[in-house]
């Protein structure tokens, strides 16, 4: 069942998702050469908690950890150890889920380990510029499958990449998963011809390889990881659908800046919300580029 959200509930849902956003700034400044995935879920874990806010993400269907970290070739669900090191020209995933009151929050950032090929700059930058192409369109009258298209249009604009079709977005409130499922690409199946209806909240998240769309889970059972070894990138926003167009809800000033005219959440609320930071890891040079 597909739940629906009321305004009192979204705004609800909009304090996880600065939980969520505040958490992956201060996880992806931490992020260089020599740090390992284990000392980013403490970190983690202390910014969640001392937000008044729980982790999503521990002891969900038995994972382990606060955050996923999923370093190059790892699509999604990586787990952070204290034994994995990152390098310089490292990309890494950062996937973080929180709760306030029972609503939750969740959102997703790839960053760079110090210095990265231009190859890998450019697939993040494709990611992210596909996610808010996606965010976009997520407004009355539409239909879910607008969304899957406006990123698979943006990332087969941008050159030869893989995009996973296993994995993708998924509804959000009371549970961290919930119905519909977000493909990533244009499809006729399952719910994706849906109507998009205000109180409907998504978490879109276009994960882009530059390889092969294939993949595997690790023995670990939850590391996803490319078949060709090819690297990853993965960004994701939680996004409320309201009668004026889409609210970013994980991003710091509700998307406003970079949505422009499709921006549909409250005319003043966010004005204080790092307005100077509308994405949590933005990719450079994306503030500049049309979404709408």
């Amino acid at each position: 069942m597909v739940e629906m959200k009321s305004e009192a509930e979204i705004a609800h849902m909009r304090e996880a998702g600065l939980v969520v956003a505040r958490t992956l700034r201060t996880v992806s400044a931490a992020v260089a050469p020599g740090v390992t995935t284990g000392e980013l879920d403490e970190i983690a874990e202390e910014s969640i908690r001392a937000a008044g806010a729980v982790p999503s993400f521990l002891g969900y269907q038995g994972f382990p950890a606060c955050i996923c970290t999923s370093v190059n070739d790892e699509v999604v669900h990586g787990i952070p150890s204290t034994e994995r090191v990152l390098r310089d020209g490292d990309v890494v995933s950062i996937d973080c889920g929180a709760i306030i009151d029972g609503w939750h929050g969740d959102a997703a950032v790839t960053v760079a380990v110090g210095e990265v090929s231009g190859e890998l700059q450019t697939l993040m930058e494709t990611t992210e510029t596909s996610l808010w192409r996606g965010l976009a369109v997520a407004r009355p009258g539409g239909r879910l499958v607008d969304i899957g298209r406006a990123v698979e249009d943006t990332v087969r604009a941008a050159g030869t990449y893989g995009i996973p079709r296993e994995y993708g977005g998924h509804g959000i409130g009371t549970a961290m998963h919930q119905e519909p499922f977000v493909a990533n690409y244009a499809t006729r199946r399952g719910g994706a011809s849906r109507r998009l209806e205000p109180g409907l909240v998504l978490a879109v998240e276009p994960m882009v390889t530059l390889g092969t769309h294939r993949s595997r889970v690790l023995d670990d059972e939850w590391t996803v990881v490319t078949r060709d070894g090819s690297y990853a990138a993965h960004f994701e926003h939680t996004v409320a659908v309201t009668e004026r167009g889409p609210w970013v809800l994980t991003a710091f000033d509700g998307g406003r800046q970079l949505l422009g005219d499709a921006y549909g959440g409250p005319a003043e609320a966010d004005a204080g919300n790092d307005v100077d930071n509308a994405t949590a890891g933005a990719s450079p040079g994306l503030a500049g580029d049309d979404v709408r």
